[in-house]
């Protein structure tokens, strides 16, 4: 099969997106199918990869790494590349999306869009009325899964939410995927805690996340107040909010007790959530959180906001709590004192050879309803 994957975002950004979109691509590949990923160029990015398409791009109005991609598909490049593609799958709505929705109807194959954003929880990110941007935001999704012949969503709960906003495709419910293997063999390391910033008398409580405003991580440090006294919050990720959270912490006096890692090599990620004693998820606008994923293949015990995607990542998992310091910090409390960790078996559901199969059978259903009319 040849898939020709469209996405807004990609390497060298490392986020859930980039991670999931890639995890895809390459189990896809590894399946034995020719797969070509059109994203936006990067300045300054070296890709010596035939099988990735860099599409003309401008920097945002912004400060971000994000680009503005052109809606300029250069078809003479595209063509000896992948040839007559079978599916066009693509991960956003925006212009790159256009462009795979496109060329899905240029060569007459079907169109499968990944639902990885609840755009509307990024209406701080435009300077215009919040209102508006969120509804604006809301039509562009509704708008765009009804182009597509089927839809992919991680969880239950943003099927639930796209039938609510009037999307009438078909919906698959398929997670992203990680390699749970890898963070199964990660290994607990004094040095990497030393690393870190843990002492050797200090609990280390993890969270993992782009540093921005949805993802909440000011309340990660609230919790910090009433937490266990020898508790330590390391905060592996960057983003443009870093700044505004060093501050935040500075005056809710646990400065002290929080290390800003900034963003690792993702290779690096299995012996740091090794090396943790527990998992602190305060995010409420995911649609999945692959960091939960990789938490339970780690057999991590998990703290995380009460939220319907995140109860379905998790099913009968951790600790699922309200978004409360206090009650955030007497789970973490709790979490911190399980002994004889093991991994769930939730986990396998994540595993990215599964994903690959469950994504394989959406594609095949498609192609099958064309081939009999």
């Amino acid at each position: 099969m040849r898939i020709i994957i469209f996405t807004e975002c990609y390497r060298p950004i490392q986020n859930g997106v980039v991670v999931a979109v890639e995890t895809l691509a390459d189990a896809l590949r590894g399946a034995g199918h020719d797969v070509l990923c059109v994203t936006p160029m990067m300045p300054g990015y070296d890709e010596s990869n035939a099988s990735v398409l860099r599409v003309p791009s401008l920097p945002l109005p912004v400060p971000t790494a994000y680009r503005l991609a052109l809606p300029v598909l250069p078809d003479r490049k595209l063509a000896p590349m992948m040839r007559r593609p079978s599916v066009v799958h693509t991960h956003s709505p925006f212009i790159t999306g256009w462009l795979g929705l496109r060329t899905a109807r240029r060569y007459g194959v079907p169109l499968v869009f990944t639902y990885h954003t609840r755009l509307e929880d990024y209406a701080h990110y435009v300077p215009f009325e919040p209102g508006m941007t969120r509804r604006a935001a809301l039509r562009l999704t509704k708008t765009y899964a009804n182009a597509a012949d089927a839809v992919i969503v991680p969880t239950r709960a943003m099927e639930t939410h796209l039938r609510e906003i009037g999307v009438r495709a078909r919906i698959d419910v398929v997670p992203g995927g990680i390699d749970v293997a890898a963070f199964a063999r990660g290994r607990r390391s004094a040095t990497v805690r030393r690393t870190l910033g843990v002492a050797a008398n200090e609990k280390m409580v993890l969270c993992v996340c782009r540093l921005a405003r949805e993802k909440n991580v000011e309340l990660a440090i609230d919790t910090m107040l009433a937490a266990p006294r020898d508790a330590r919050l390391v905060i592996v990720g960057d983003g443009p909010h870093a700044p505004q959270l060093r501050r935040f912490a500075m005056r809710a006096g646990v400065a002290h007790r929080v290390t800003f890692a900034g963003e690792l090599p993702r290779v690096r990620l299995p012996d740091v959530y090794a090396s943790a004693d527990a998992f602190l998820f305060t995010s409420s606008s995911e649609t999945q959180g692959l960091v939960l994923a990789e938490a339970l293949a780690a057999a991590l015990p998990l703290v995380a906001v009460d939220t319907a995607a995140t109860r379905d990542v998790l099913a009968r998992s951790g600790f699922v709590v309200p978004g409360e310091p206090r009650v955030l910090a007497a789970a973490l409390e709790e979490a911190l004192r399980l002994q004889g960790r093991g991994q769930s078996t939730e986990v396998w559901r994540f595993e990215r050879h599964r994903v690959a199969d469950q994504v394989l059978a959406v594609y095949r259903s498609l192609l099958e309803a064309r081939a009999t009319g």
